[in-house]
């Protein structure tokens, strides 16, 4: 009789699946299987069968989560994975292929230190996000790097007991890794990821992602269970009622199976264990007690334990040692892994933990925190989490605490955040029970709260951080040195959270620091106010604190402080008028950062936008782009780099690179940046999608977003204008007057001076609203309609106000054309409709400052305008220009806003339908050229396919999803289907589509 089957029994298309997904690797695209299942159905078995199948050329790399309890050791498993990649290639080959991310994965693995010198010399943490940002990229390359010489299977098991920060590192890897050859895969137990858990969080994104598969592995079969019974037997006969007796027992569970046929229960129903717990001990009890004695030992160590740690725990001599590992090995209990020990199922070692007394238990904790004492002291490993939980199983708070502080360093070294958090706050549930816990932990309670709270906010929790920054300032007097470090340190997570009430607490905490002096500090808290003062448009108030910042940066000889206040007063001087200046003291902002990439991204940030504000939309792009190498450069491209490109999407609008734009914006998405940087990107999004013309798609992403730009609207006047200029402008799309009006009128509440760069735009929209409702005021309440006209000099004054922009002619010529009136033949004013006010606003749009979609815009209202004085001639050079210039750069709404003029007046297009002249004609639209039938059978069979996902109204986005291609691809697709079947839009595609049925 064998321990278990020699075969794996009914999991053979899930075998399949994955060396079909392994064969799919290989062609460059990365993917994900995620097994899940409950205990003992067959998860460990199947990995190990395809690891066992893989061919000789593919690399597999595993990593085994720790069962530490609550906290778990931080990368874990990534450490084993990556210890196996530099045991196979060296450390210096490695080190070689991560570039610059070498010190971030020296600090994961200290033990490469001594194979480089280049990070041998201790030097200063990175900044927070640099730090996770650094190491997620290092890992993310050293597997792209080598899966070019051979495809990687990584695997991760028992993802149920995962660290955070390793679970935050695999949401990187599966959005981050581009054209690598790497098949990831992952196992969870189903029972144990209940409500709250991390993992279901983590399930729940997987699910959404084209490049992830979940498999559930499901319960055997009767007859699968009476294969696999036969199996396990193979000299005597097996009764169909015993083997009826196994599959009713077992619950078609393979691990229950095994252990059922394992304890002779195939012979007598009557020595069957009456419950789980005797079944799973039923292999452990026939053991001696020594033999017993050392499982109960391991089972405080984890599922796996190294031989060497097994020896410095146990009590008895080597022989006793292995003969009773020998025993437990071959009473089918314990394997053998390499150079460790493990049990042959985890729920064997669950059962043996808790048959454990509690006196013994806190013994042979005790012996483990001990050896990983000593092994710590004479290695370079860090194993202060495991030593704390150890101390904890031992009752020893006194010596877990000291360690967990340790620990929590060791998490924060290693960009950790998440697990950096969960052991601070272990540590502050101790203080109160340790003797001298200031002593033992280095620093009072409120520091270690204040720290606490910095990691939960990089670890991406900020509203518990923020929690925890109140609960310690309840317990601080407002005297105490900490006092206005935490105040700062909440207005800073308040703005994180997308909260207001930042400027209030900072300006207390510049009161709070008093006469002390210049210090960080005092820099720190100038520089944030001075930034919040900035964003909420308090413009002269900006001024004057970045200036006071720029004093003390200079009076503690801080560059950094320098650099940062800088850039304050140049965006605020800029935004105020001071264009020139502003620009300049960026550029000397830029000279302060050198070597500061903190610094230096503000920079990026900063300049980028101010350019393409005024208008110098090529500027912002090349910025962001210098901004992007350098954070190549850093080995942070795909994380903190990634969302400075996308710094670069309104200025790629602007210049009609939408499908590059629209890239950036998955690829910054897809990182899950901080809430405010969600919002720019999504407002960017809608906007794209409703000058493409995709109005219904721009409605429902407004809708499902709104209410999470919210909060971001109330403490930023950019987003606040940004977002309601959006809001406006989808109103008037869909024909909703009122709410087009409501957001409009916004702009006239600012308690400051709107910022130019996005008020100018927002007053053009207010324009467009106002004009809407003059032309047809039963739209409206009459009440609404009487606002609208009443506050025409309200708006025109504060356009008044902000003609020091560099852009703003562009932006006064459309307010004004979309105002003026030209006389009907009943001598009614129609606002919009002044020939002469459009000639001037085409010329505007025309110039180098205005953004690309504003040309055919205005070109089409001109020929409007045109249409209404009956000067069909001139409307028609008018619509073919706005035509030509709206297909040429991209701009899709008004493309068929243009078709649909052209076709209601008449007038024939060049270049429409295929060369034919699109008229009105009696049946409809029509034009001459080939039969639909003859050019539908040009189509390629893509081409088909995507001609069927227009007919059902889809945009390109949607398209490409539904076919797992680029938006940009299906933009392709969709210009030669029009091309071939000679239609002018999208809608006549579509109605053809639906004639050939």
């Amino acid at each position: 009789m064998t321990t278990s089957a020699p075969a794996m029994i009914g999991r053979d298309a899930d075998l399949a699946r994955l060396n079909e997904r392994l064969d799919e690797v290989r062609a460059g695209a990365p993917f994900t299987v995620i097994i899940g299942g409950e205990a003992g159905i067959g998860k460990t078995r199947l990995l190990r069968e395809f690891e066992a199948g893989l061919p000789s050329d593919v690399r597999l790399l595993v990593g085994q989560c720790v069962d530490l309890g609550s906290v778990a050791s931080p990368y874990s498993p990534v450490k084993g994975a990556l210890r196996t990649l530099v045991a196979e290639e060296g450390a210096d080959r490695v080190l070689d292929a991560v570039g610059p991310g070498r010190a971030a994965l020296v600090a994961l693995l200290p033990e490469l230190a001594t194979s480089d010198p280049l990070t041998a010399a201790p030097t200063a943490p990175p900044a927070a996000g640099a730090a996770t940002s650094q190491l997620h990229e290092a890992i993310a390359v050293l597997l792209e790097t080598f899966s070019r010489e051979r495809p990687i299977v990584f695997v991760i098991e028992d993802l149920h007991w995962i660290d955070a920060a390793s679970l935050t590192l695999l949401r990187f890897l599966m959005r981050a890794l581009g054209s690598s050859r790497v098949l990831t895969v992952l196992s969870y137990r189903t029972e144990d990821v209940t409500r709250g858990h991390p993992v279901r969080a983590f399930l729940s994104e997987a699910e959404r992602d084209r490049w992830v598969e979940r498999r559930e592995l499901g319960r055997l079969t009767r007859a699968q269970v009476r294969k696999l019974a036969r199996s396990l037997i193979v000299d005597e006969a097996v009764s169909e009622q015993a083997l009826t007796t196994v599959f009713r027992r077992s619950d078609g569970v393979p691990f229950f199976v095994e252990e059922l046929v394992g304890i002779d229960g195939c012979r007598d129903e009557g020595e069957v264990p009456d419950t789980l717990r005797e079944l799973l001990l039923a292999r452990y009890e026939r053991l001696s007690e020594p033999a017993q004695e050392l499982l109960r030992l391991v089972s405080i160590g984890g599922v796996c334990v190294s031989h060497s740690l097994l020896a410095a725990v146990y009590r008895g001599s080597a022989d006793q040692l292995d003969a009773t590992a020998r025993e437990s090995v071959l009473g089918g209990v314990l394997t053998i892994d390499g150079q460790d020990y493990a049990f042959r199922h985890a729920l064997v070692r669950e059962a043996i933990l808790a048959d454990l007394l509690p006196g013994e238990r806190a013994r042979f904790h005790a012996r483990y925190a001990e050896a990983h004492e000593a092994a710590a002291a004479a290695g370079t490993r860090r194993l202060a989490a495991e030593i704390s939980y150890h101390w904890l199983g031992a009752n020893d708070a006194a010596r877990a605490f000291p360690a967990t502080i340790q620990a929590m360093r060791e998490a924060r070294a290693a960009a950790a955040y998440a697990t950096a958090a969960q052991l601070g706050e272990r540590a502050i549930g101790l203080w109160d029970v340790v003797p001298d816990p200031e002593v033992a932990a280095g620093m009072g309670k409120l520091e270690l709260m204040g720290r606490t709270a910095s990691h939960l906010r990089n670890a991406g929790e900020g509203e518990r951080g923020l929690a925890l920054v109140k609960a310690a300032l309840a317990e601080c007097p407002p005297g105490d040195r900490q006092y206005p470090r935490l105040l700062r340190d909440k207005a800073l997570y308040l703005a994180n959270v997308g909260r207001p009430g930042s400027i209030p607490v900072l300006e207390e905490a510049l009161a709070a620091l008093g006469d002390s002096g210049p210090s960080d500090l005092r820099a720190t808290v100038l520089t944030a106010l001075s930034g919040r003062l900035m964003i909420d448009g308090r413009l002269d108030d900006a001024v004057e604190m970045a200036e006071r910042a720029l004093d003390v940066a200079t009076q503690i000889d801080s560059n950094r402080y320098r650099s940062i206040a800088t850039n304050i007063v140049g965006i605020s001087r800029a935004a105020r008028g001071e264009v020139d200046e502003g620009i300049a003291l960026l550029e000397s902002s830029r000279e302060l950062a050198a070597g500061d990439g903190g610094a230096l991204l503000r920079y990026w940030v900063n300049a980028s936008d101010l350019h393409y504000l005024i208008g110098n939309h090529a500027e912002a792009v090349r910025l962001a782009e210098e901004g992007l190498a350098r954070a190549r450069e850093d080995g942070i491209e795909r994380s903190t780099g990634v969302l400075l490109a996308g710094n670069a999407v309104d200025p790629l609008f602007a210049l009609g690179e939408w499908d590059r734009a629209e890239e950036l914006i998955d690829r910054a998405l897809a990182l899950d940046p901080p809430t405010p940087f969600t919002a720019y990107l999504l407002r960017a999004r809608i906007w794209a999608w409703l000058w493409r013309g995709d109005t219904a798609g721009a409605t429902a992403l407004y809708r499902s977003a709104r209410s999470s730009m919210i909060p971001v609207m109330e403490v930023e006047m950019q987003t606040r204008l940004g977002v309601g200029r959006l809001a406006a402008e989808l109103a008037l799309a869909n024909d909703d007057l009122t709410t087009a009006w409501r957001e409009s009128r916004a702009l006239l509440h600012e308690e400051h001076l709107p910022l130019p760069g996005y008020a100018l735009p927002f007053l053009w929209v207010a324009a467009r609203t106002v004009a809407a409702i003059r032309t047809r005021p039963h739209a409206v309440s009459e009440t609404i309609a009487a606002e609208a006209i009443a506050a025409v000099p309200e708006f025109r004054a504060l356009l008044g106000r902000l003609v020091y922009w560099p852009n703003s002619p562009v932006w006064t010529a459309l307010f004004e054309a979309e105002l003026a009136e030209a006389f009907d033949g009943a001598g009614a004013g129609v606002p919009g409709t002044d020939t002469g006010a459009w000639r001037v606003a085409v010329s505007e749009t025309a110039g180098p400052l205005a953004p690309g979609f504003l040309a055919p815009y205005a070109l089409l209202r001109q020929a409007e305008a045109e249409l209404a004085a009956a000067d069909r001639a001139a409307a028609r050079a008018s619509l073919q220009a706005a035509f030509d210039v709206a297909e040429s750069g991209g701009v899709i709404a008004v493309r068929d806003r243009v078709l649909r003029v052209a076709s209601a007046a008449g007038l024939a297009l060049d270049g429409v339908g295929g060369g034919a002249a699109l008229v009105v004609a009696a049946g409809g639209v029509a034009g001459s050229g080939a039969s639909d039938a003859e050019a539908t059978a040009d189509l390629t069979a893509r081409e088909r396919q995507v001609l069927e996902l227009i007919a059902e109204g889809l945009s390109n986005r949607q398209i490409g999803e539904r076919l797992f291609i680029s938006g940009k691809t299906a933009s392709v697709h969709v210009s030669a289907i029009l091309r071939k079947l000679g239609a002018a839009t999208r809608t006549e595609a579509a109605y053809r589509a639906g004639a050939l049925r």
